[in-house]
């Protein structure tokens, strides 16, 4: 079957054209364990029909008419197996992010009435069931691992399905592409959820062109690490271009062990967003500055090397003979500790610094930096391995198949056939965000050289000073990244005479430069209120306000003791900042920057 034009068709054209015995793998008790195409084939099948014999799917209906299941739960290959089960006989699944808060999930099942809802892991079992008895729809909670109390999944296959399992193959024929397959909620910086109405077309033409324009390892050998949330649209898009093109998706067990399991399984790729890689830079660079002697001079004199990277302008023979030579004595370091094999990884979802691309790449690990937002199924476009096909700094080439055009404020708007179907039960929403077929990003951009992408700000994240001048902090708080003492940081200044910042030292590089300067470290809290670590602070913002002008300099800062997480509420589950949260939550410590 060589017409894909719903997502699930990617499964059974791999299993008819170029089965594997490792279509997805994962580790269970300590092992690896893998599904083969026929084993992933097989059950899905078998989930359907089990889902067939509830009582839902199989109805051609409205997508409000439609019947939704929830999945909460963590990557693993039960994922899949659950979400295009559902798809191939028309029940609408709605991913949720382990991490939100049960009134969310009151709001989003209430809001798309879900019937039933699949979860991993004892803790979000427990938060589903102090939120069932909220939510008059919800029918039954299925868990992917046997726990007390809780429906065990497999039970949905365990049963007798001779009944359904030809229903299964009557119903998938008469799955339309243009049929709404997903609603993703988007928790957006503002108000309640936003349900994203996503249909195969949407999906299936944004793995074409995609694939199309970013050409993936052919060789059908090739291996994928997801670690990404898979209920996010850019790791579940990723995984089905990994099936469509024969990839294989090893799902990591943590984002904690990570590291060893690119040592294990080796992969070829991996998708990820810019804050874990620069978790990844700053633990690279701790551990150099551990060295001592010869040993320490070569680790700099290569990542100095690596920062004058330009991979559009060659600098001359002698650099590359020096970047071949740092290659051979740090650099093979850094790409055995992501498993040795490793030809590209993909960045999205937030703003990368360009400056670890240019170091990763030159150091023979190549980062691919792409957009696009849930509402575009997401790609819009990506920074590409063919000749010409990146440039650091942007989001690269407009992918097949899409149209941009900037408004004259700036904003990106794109029209194509990965435009959603709109918000769920949003239509006022709708209109405001989709005018004449354009989809309207809220994001602001330029093209440089006629044809890269690239992102300056958010719409809604411009703030004007009381002096009537707009200020982008994006790109502000990029610049400041750049700084081993930096962690994390927030620009402010809205209707403001100067523009301020919050900053979140890197702890681990503080403790250094104040054990060096012989500093003595108590705790943190101590350590920010410091004299001589303010004073660090005050010269290391001076020396990156020469890169903005008058009105974007920072004036005065605050510095934080403790990171913003998931947890703590700051940061989102794909790890952007919540403005409006740390506005809110820092609001004294702003004050006093303004006083």
């Amino acid at each position: 079957m060589n017409d894909q034009s719903r997502i699930f068709d990617f499964l059974y054209d791999q299993l008819n054209r170029f089965p594997k015995t490792d279509m997805l793998a994962a580790k269970e008790n300590g092992q690896w364990v893998t599904y083969s195409t026929q084993q992933v084939a097989d059950m899905v099948t078998q989930v359907s029909a089990g889902l067939l014999r509830l009582g839902i799917g199989g109805k051609q209906l409205s997508v409000e008419e439609q019947d939704k299941v929830a999945i909460i739960s963590r990557n693993r290959p039960e994922w899949l197996i659950l979400d295009m089960a559902c798809q191939q006989i028309g029940v609408i699944l709605c991913p949720i992010y382990p991490t939100t808060n049960v009134n969310e999930i009151e709001f989003i099942f209430n809001d798309a009435a879900i019937q039933y809802v699949f979860v991993s892991g004892q803790e979000i079992f427990e938060k589903m069931q102090s939120v069932q008895p909220k939510i008059p729809t919800l029918k039954s909670i299925y868990s992917f691992d046997a726990l007390s109390g809780a429906r065990y999944w497999k039970e949905l296959i365990a049963e007798d399905l001779s009944e359904w399992l030809p229903k299964v193959e009557d119903i998938k024929p008469t799955i339309q592409a243009q049929q709404c397959a997903t609603i993703i909620y988007t928790s957006g910086t503002t108000g309640t959820p936003k349900g994203v109405m996503l249909s195969h077309r949407n999906m299936v033409s944004n793995v074409t062109n995609a694939t199309q324009t970013f050409p993936f390892p052919v060789n059908r050998t090739g291996k994928a690490l997801s670690f990404l949330p898979l209920n996010h649209i850019f790791e579940k898009v990723a995984s089905y271009i990994y099936i469509s093109t024969g990839i294989s998706i090893y799902y990591a067990e943590t984002l904690d062990t990570i590291g060893d399991n690119l040592k294990e399984i080796k992969p070829n790729l991996f998708t990820t967003v810019p804050r874990l890689l620069e978790k990844v830079y700053e633990k690279i660079m701790l551990k150099g500055a551990e060295l001592t002697g010869v040993k320490k001079k070569l680790f700099y004199w290569a990542v100095s090397l690596a920062e004058q990277y330009d991979n559009i302008h060659s600098k001359g023979i002698l650099y590359n003979i020096q970047l071949s030579i740092a290659n051979k004595l740090i650099f093979n370091k850094w790409r055995e500790a992501l498993g040795g094999n490793i030809e590209c990884i993909i960045t999205g979802g937030a703003a990368c610094q360009p400056k670890l691309i240019r170091i990763f790449t030159a150091a023979g690990i190549p980062i691919y930096e792409g957009y696009g937002p849930t509402e575009n199924s997401p790609v819009i476009s990506v920074n590409c391995r063919k000749k010409g096909g990146t440039k650091f700094g942007t989001v690269g080439l407009v992918i097949d198949g899409q149209e941009v055009k900037l408004e004259p404020d700036g904003e990106i708007c794109v029209k194509g056939p990965s435009v959603m179907l709109g918000y769920y039960k949003r239509p006022d929403l709708t209109a405001e965000t989709i005018i004449d077929g354009w989809l309207h990003t809220g994001d602001i951009g330029v093209f440089e050289d006629g044809k890269y992408l690239k992102i300056t700000d958010r719409k809604k994240e411009l703030f004007k000073t009381s002096g009537g001048k707009y200020v982008a902090p994006q790109a502000i708080e990029n610049k400041l990244k750049e700084s081993p003492f930096v962690e994390q940081v927030m620009v402010v200044g809205a209707d403001q005479k100067f523009v301020g910042a919050l900053i979140v030292p890197s702890m681990a590089n503080l403790r250094e430069w104040m054990r060096i300067k012989e500093v003595p470290f108590t705790t943190p809290e101590d350590a920010v209120n410091n004299p001589k670590v303010l004073e660090l602070y005050k010269e290391l913002i001076e020396s990156f306000n020469k890169f903005f002008n008058h009105v974007e300099q920072i004036k005065k800062f605050e510095l934080l003791p403790h990171e913003w997480s998931i947890e703590t509420g700051e940061m989102t589950p794909k790890l952007s900042m919540k403005r409006k949260v740390i506005m809110e939550k820092y609001k004294t410590v702003i004050e006093r920057i303004y006083q």
